[in-house]
């Protein structure tokens, strides 16, 4: 005989699975939110000599390409590199630039490798971080140098080891934002 399933089969903290569905609201915004939030951090103040605080908004930015490549479009890189150019300090244009560059050429990445891994994420990313840095020194008036690199290195290195971090942070962020919270009924 076959066992008849549990009543708590088919529920959620939300109550029944079968009548949800996904917030349209929750799954167009998160994303957007998590990276204008990820622009807004570098406003708190932390006193250092040296640039040690990564660049959280592009940071997101490439956790949420890397985690669900098609959720931005290719143009996103513009409007939400602005945000970041009012609050980051970098001359005005250059994060839209910059992280407009930084999706087309994941679009391009993503067209020719389409099946990809931790590892090889964590290098795409590790690569485009690290060309971001130097492009937005560049950008903010630096000269290319032993000392710039040197400056960069903390940064860099605080940088590389956050995008896992990041990343699971992102797929966390992702499943909330798929939760089912709307009755169809």
């Amino acid at each position: 005989m076959i066992d008849p399933l549990s009543s708590r089969a088919r529920r959620d903290p939300y109550g029944s699975k079968i009548n949800r569905a996904h917030s349209p609201i929750l799954a167009y915004a998160v994303p957007w939110a998590s990276i204008m939030i990820g622009s807004l951090l570098a406003l708190f103040p932390i006193a250092s000599a040296v640039p040690l605080v990564p660049p959280l908004g592009y940071l997101m930015l490439l956790s949420w390409r890397l985690v669900r490549p098609g959720l931005l479009p290719v143009w996103a890189g513009f409007p939400l590199g602005l945000f970041d150019d009012l609050f980051s300090g970098q001359p005005f244009g250059s994060a839209m630039v910059l992280w407009s560059l930084t999706m087309i050429g994941l679009e391009i990445l993503e067209a020719r490798f389409p099946w990809r891994g931790f590892y090889q994420d964590w290098l795409v990313a590790g690569l485009a971080a690290s060309w971001y840095l130097v492009m937005a020194a560049l950008f903010s008036g630096g000269r290319i140098g032993g000392t710039m690199i040197l400056v960069l290195v903390p940064q860099l290195i605080l940088t590389l080891a956050l995008l896992p971090v990041l990343a699971r942070f992102t797929a966390g962020l992702d499943r909330f934002r798929l939760t089912r919270v709307r009755s169809l009924g």
